[in-house]
Order: C-alpha cells, then sequence, then structure tokens
C-alpha cells in the first residue's frame, strides 16, 4: 500500500489538480476531480505546498507554453509491466501522439496485449507530468482518458497535436 504523507491543489487551465508526494517529496500522483480511479484525500495526510513548488513552477511554465518536457522527481509505484508502459509514455514527446499498439511494440508486447497496454495508460497516476494523454487510437480516434476527453483535448490542443 502506497504511503503518501503530502498533498496539495493547483489551480490550471484544466481544472484543479491535486498531487500528493511521498515523505522523500517525490511527486506519487497527480488526478483531476472526477477521474477514474484519481487519488482523494485521507484522513492523517497533510497539506503542505513546499514538497510540490517544482512541480508547480514546471506546470505553470507548460500551461504558459514555456516548457515541453517535465524534469521532476516521481514515484509511482505499479507492476513491472505497468512501469515499462510509463516509461514509454515518458518517452512521447510534445506536440505529438501515439497508438496504443505503438506503445506496446516500443515496450516488446505482443499485438494481443494492446489491452493490457490500454490498461496500463488508464492506470496511469501521474496526469498531465506522464503523457498519457499523447495516446490516441489506430485509427486517430481520441480514445478515453481517466481525466475525461475534454481535458484530453484540451491538452492536445494546447500542444498543438490537434487544431482548435
Amino acid at each position: 500500500m502506497e504511503t503518501v504523507t503530502y498533498w496539495t491543489e493547483v489551480d490550471s487551465p484544466v481544472g484543479p489538480l491535486l498531487l500528493t508526494a511521498a515523505p522523500t517529496g517525490e511527486l506519487t500522483s497527480l488526478s483531476v476531480p472526477g477521474q477514474k480511479g484519481g487519488r482523494t484525500v485521507l484522513d492523517g495526510r497533510r497539506r503542505d505546498a513546499g514538497p510540490f513548488r517544482e512541480a508547480e513552477r514546471q506546470l505553470a511554465a507548460y500551461f504558459a507554453g514555456e516548457l515541453k518536457e517535465f524534469r521532476l522527481a516521481m514515484s509511482a509505484v505499479g507492476t513491472p509491466f505497468r512501469q515499462k508502459v510509463w516509461a514509454a509514455l515518458d518517452d512521447v514527446p510534445y506536440g505529438a501522439t501515439v497508438s496504443y499498439g505503438e506503445i506496446a511494440a516500443r515496450i516488446g508486447a505482443t499485438r494481443p496485449a494492446v489491452r493490457a497496454v490500454g490498461g496500463a495508460i488508464g492506470a496511469n497516476p501521474l496526469l498531465i507530468v506522464r503523457p498519457c494523454h499523447r495516446v490516441i487510437g489506430s485509427d486517430g480516434s481520441l480514445t478515453g482518458y481517466a481525466g475525461g476527453l475534454e481535458r484530453k483535448v484540451r491538452l492536445l490542443t494546447h500542444e498543438g497535436a490537434l487544431r482548435p
């Protein structure tokens, strides 16, 4: 079970963002209200913006169009398979999109494993900073996003991957 000690909320153009961090200061989640599988603030957790200053600075720069790649200490709990998928997400550049099948191929997964890749992407606990919003259907369709399709469209439009 993941132990999250610190949390804060940050305003953004896609709504409030809930950030959690481990006692070490590593970012453990970034979620949005109503997110499928999103985090909630539990009793005994400490609200403290201190551990999040760099994340807040980088998020503000990202939304201002001044940052294209996050460089944050992150620690997400997941199976080795999920960790491989999440690492592949980190390699999808700003303004680009890839399909679920392309992510599967990047990690050496078989074609039947694309569904499992989709599950791992859907379980990504670090929205925006680990860019699962850049993964689309093989036919170019904007498929599921734990933060909601409207946010996915806004993020991809912000990055120039979609036309307004």
